[in-house]
């Protein structure tokens, strides 16, 4: 091993360990789905059903969450925020900046069409990396407070606002610098997290300075391991959307003088329909035809109007958790092209972002003094990334012709149909242009409500299951973890680390000399145009695992 990639292993080891987190249950394999991988090889539907047992523990979480005194609190200091004129700012990173955005447009949605349309803009998130971070993952932002400290002070949060800032494992360094600078700038600040709280105060410092801060109100969501081990973008990330969607409903529903539904009767009324016999098989039929489609070299084109955010939450976090390529810019023809994409063909990209965000995108155009002064690497201040508003724009999303989608005979569009979304019937007009496989309709079993909570819940469950039971099928899951995952920040690197251990029976430390050494490897060959391996998988051929 080359002495500094030695050095840089025995860092990690010794001077990174508050990004040790196997401790935590969201990082541990849920015994509900120990057997997922072979469930899924004996039978797609049965590999659906082990896949979907551990949404329950979210239901009995909302059960008690929901009648808890910090709910309460929250809902009451959203009401009288949006009263007085204030905003409800949501704050996260990765899976849970993505649910931010989500849920501010579901408000900005519901208020722009009402008759008090100046509402629209009592909602407002804050999505590490900037709304360039929803379609592309941006590389290492999460580990550093200040980078969070930023965006909160570039959206001028103040004393009128609200911030419920996010984060599924609770220690998620950019969204706790969000957490900072708002208490700081007089914000009322709420703390939505999945794992014990105790657990988090007693072994990570920067979770025990915000958990012990008088001037935040914790809430914790803890309803167990993951379905797909450390994949927080499953239970964690519901969790988090039906409670805050909870929240949104609850404020719209008393400015208006509505009555509100029971939405932990309808939650579970959800769960029934998707684990019904009938959308079971459904799910199971559409996971085999799109895994078929990536075994045959082939790509997905969604194409949706209605519920695109959903929709692009779900296929850009597959980067990351599957180690698949990302969404690629228009001016990117050495990239791999990802395997799945989403188009709105309705409307061309700039009108499609507006349409869909209800906002004008909100970008970061940092330069190298800002990163200076943030105390960010010198390699970001050396080669700060294109993420701002042009650089997205690039993501052709919407009308823009894609014929090298389509160039296989094997790739072709599924146009996604979401039950009492008339926006996404208007797509069959239009599908004609396309080659188009399948049609993928889902409904929420329950009626809607005013910012469509259990329609959006519905189509995350349902996405997230699609998503995970593909990449199990396609050999992408190993047991019930995810041994393709990327490196790209430092509790990717200990989830590694430990994914290594567990599947070669090897210490941490030797498992993480290895893992270093192979990406080492892995950087100094040339990737154009070629999908780089897993450098968990290409570690355990290396030890001779696989």
């Amino acid at each position: 091993m080359k002495p500094e990639v030695l050095a840089a292993a025995e860092h990690f080891i010794a001077n990174e360990t508050e990004f040790h987190l196997g401790f935590l249950p969201t990082e541990q394999s849920n015994p509900l789905t120990r057997s997922m991988e072979a469930d899924f090889r004996r039978s797609t539907r049965d590999g659906v059903a082990t896949l979907q047992k551990p949404d329950r523990d979210v239901l009995a979480m909302v059960r008690r969450v929901l009648v808890s005194e910090p709910f309460a609190r929250m809902a009451a200091t959203g009401f009288s925020t949006v009263r007085n004129g204030g905003r409800i700012v949501f704050s996260g990173c990765g899976a849970t900046g993505r649910l931010s955005i989500l849920l501010e447009s579901m408000w900005r949605e519901y208020f722009s069409a009402s008759d008090r349309p100046e509402l629209a803009d009592c909602a407002a998130s804050i999505m590490t990396g900037g709304d360039y971070a929803l379609v592309k993952s941006v590389e290492a932002f999460e580990d550093y407070q200040n980078f969070g400290r930023r965006q909160a002070a570039d959206l001028h949060i103040g004393p009128n606002d609200m911030l419920v800032a996010i984060t599924e494992g609770g220690e998620t360094s950019s969204v706790i610098g969000t957490v900072k600078e708002s208490a700081e700038r007089g914000a009322a600040v709420f703390l939505l997290f999945n794992n014990p709280a105790e657990l988090l105060r007693n072994k990570l410092v920067r979770c025990r300075e915000v958990i012990d801060d008088p001037r935040v109100t914790v809430l914790d969501l803890f309803c167990g391991p993951m379905a797909l081990a450390g994949s927080t973008r499953m239970q964690a990330t519901t969790s988090e959307q039906l409670v805050a969607g909870v929240l949104l409903e609850s404020v719209a529903a008393k400015l208006e003088g509505r009555e509100l539904p029971d939405f932990v009767a309808q939650f579970e009324k959800v769960l029934d329909h998707l684990e019904s016999e009938k959308v079971r098989s459904m799910l199971a039929q559409y996971i085999d035809f799109e895994a078929d489609v990536y075994a045959r070299g082939g790509k997905i084109t969604y194409l949706a109007n209605d519920y695109l955010l959903d929709i692009f939450t779900d296929t850009t976090e597959r980067s990351p958790t599957f180690m698949l390529p990302p969404f690629r810019r228009n001016d990117d023809k050495n990239s791999p092209m990802p395997w799945a994409f989403v188009k709105n063909p309705l409307y061309p990209t700039r009108e499609t972002w507006r349409n869909m965000l209800h906002r004008e995108v909100r970008c970061l155009a940092w330069r190298p003094e800002d990163y200076v002064a943030m105390g960010a690497p010198e390699k970001l201040v050396k080669s700060p990334p294109a993420i701002d508003s042009d650089a997205l724009y690039r993501f052709e999303v919407g009308s823009e012709p894609a014929p090298e989608r389509f160039e296989s005979p094997e790739s072709g569009a599924v146009v996604v149909e979401v039950d009492g979304s008339p926006g996404n019937l208007v797509l069959e007009s239009v599908a004609k242009n396309y080659r188009v496989l399948a049609h993928f309709r889902i409904s929420s079993g329950v009626p809607d409500s005013a910012l469509h909570l259990m329609n959006h819940m519905a189509l995350k469950l349902a996405l997230n299951t699609v998503s995970t039971g593909t990449m199990v099928k396609l050999g992408r899951v190993t047991g019930n973890w995810m041994s393709y995952v990327s490196i790209s920040n430092k509790k990717l690197i200990d989830r590694a680390i430990r994914l290594v251990a567990e599947l070669s029976g090897r210490s941490y430390e030797e498992s993480c000399h290895a893992l270093f050494e192979t990406a080492d490897a892995l950087a100094s060959e040339e990737w154009t145009n070629r999908e780089k391996p897993s450098p968990v998988q290409a570690t355990l051929r290396h030890l001779g695992v696989i």
